[in-house]
């Protein structure tokens, strides 16, 4: 599948950069497309250096975490569950401890711990795999899970809005909760029909139920903040919380009586031999999309919906905003850029910069979370992960439009 896609997305390349040629006359995209290869090429390597220091940083606080216990006791409170959705998951195994970090740490935006918690728990789900090459079920459910994880607090987006001169960068704040969460829904949904999971089991139905029931009770309180209110809260509540895991973990080794030092130094070693081996996945990755960005072929997709939707009567203006959905699946940074010049050409509050926004928080960057993840654990057969993950991301854009034509008209 992941052989099949990157072939497409050269093919799909070629017979655009050809039509921009031979119809328009552009013969400057071929040249286009070769400085787009050494420009990826250059990011990869930046974007390693990064993973460099994040992945041995957090890691190393991860193995004193594990060797205070409090992994495994998060995999036992949550054994029950993962019992009903990743069956060849043993109870109690480390991974579902792991995986329960990686969610949290999503959920309140931490993205430099949720990545490292992630890498471990995916190499701790390779350990049950039977096949070294092929991704199992345990392993696409949790990276579908993961590249639609909800963010309660999405920082980013309220930072970017900020910057842009909004004068409510949280305005978007419901509408991006509300998209994230059918995409969320959509992602599990879509795994459970292609692994015959039973979502309907009482276990499963009293933990989704329950949680929520938190979720909305969070919502509601966060829902009768002040802009200014909500704002400060987002900033103070992920800084406070990613130093208090940390305590947290450092407290727990000090009571266990865990050498400190080094369990971190032991656990950085990992990070830095998972990191080493990531980066011709992340070249392989990167440089395709970056091939058919420059190629004009997500031009040519925009223009087809835009004609798509006058010839069907429809109000066109969410197609001004579909730059930010169509890159995201493939670039983070490609679709931060999207989304500052929609803001900068249609005006911050205006409807596509809104829709942009809500489509930046509520969808995931598919193609770079399936290299790094299944990168890390030497997976080349991703089976049904891309298309899942990929309907989730559709079900967060469409609605997202939705949303934002029900609160912004």
């Amino acid at each position: 599948m992941l052989s099949r896609l990157w072939f497409g997305f050269f093919m799909v390349a070629a017979v655009a950069a050809l039509a921009r040629w031979l119809v328009g006359g552009d013969e400057s995209v071929f040249a286009a497309i070769v400085a787009a290869l050494f420009d990826m090429a250059e990011l990869s390597v930046k974007v390693m250096v990064l993973l460099f220091g994040t992945l041995t940083l957090w890691l190393g606080f991860l193995n004193i975490a594990e060797q205070a216990g409090l992994v495994d006791r998060l995999a036992r409170l949550f054994g029950p569950l993962f019992a009903r959705l990743m069956p060849e998951v043993p109870r109690g195994h480390p991974a579902i401890g792991l995986i329960t970090l990686n969610f949290t740490a999503n959920a309140l935006g931490l993205d430099n711990a949720a990545t490292p918690m992630g890498l471990r728990a995916m190499r701790e789900l390779q350990s049950l795999n039977p096949s070294s090459d092929t991704a199992s079920n345990a392993q696409i459910l949790f990276l579908v899970l993961n590249a639609s994880s909800l963010t309660l607090l999405p920082v980013t987006v309220f930072m970017y809005r900020a910057q842009a001169g909004a004068h409510d960068p949280t305005l978007v704040f419901l509408p991006i909760l509300l998209a994230h969460f059918v995409a969320n829904i959509t992602a599990l949904l879509s795994v459970a029909f292609m692994q015959r999971l039973r979502l309907w089991d009482p276990v499963v139905l009293a933990w989704l139920g329950g949680g929520g029931l938190l979720l909305a009770a969070f919502l509601a309180l966060l829902a009768s903040l002040s802009a200014v209110a909500l704002a400060s809260l987002s900033s103070l509540l992920g800084n406070l919380v990613l130093f208090g895991v940390i305590l947290v973990f450092l407290c727990a080794g000090a009571i266990k009586r865990v050498p400190l030092f080094d369990s971190f130094i032991d656990g950085a070693k990992q990070g830095f031999d998972v990191a080493k081996g990531l980066l011709p996945y992340l070249i392989a990755m990167l440089c395709a999309v970056g091939v058919l960005r420059a190629s004009g072929a997500l031009d040519f997709a925009l223009d087809g919906v835009r004609w798509l939707a006058q010839h069907a009567g429809l109000d066109t203006r969410f197609v001004d905003a579909l730059p930010t959905a169509l890159v995201k699946p493939f670039s983070g940074s490609a679709a931060r850029a999207m989304l500052i010049e929609t803001m900068n050409h249609s005006g911050v509050d205006s409807f596509p910069a809104l829709l942009a926004a809500t489509v930046q928080g509520s969808t995931e960057t598919t193609f770079y979370v399936v290299a790094v993840y299944f990168g890390a654990v030497g997976i080349r057969r991703v089976r049904h992960t891309i298309g899942c993950a990929l309907l989730a991301d559709l079900a967060g854009v469409l609605a997202s439009i939705g949303v934002c034509y029900w609160f912004f008209g």
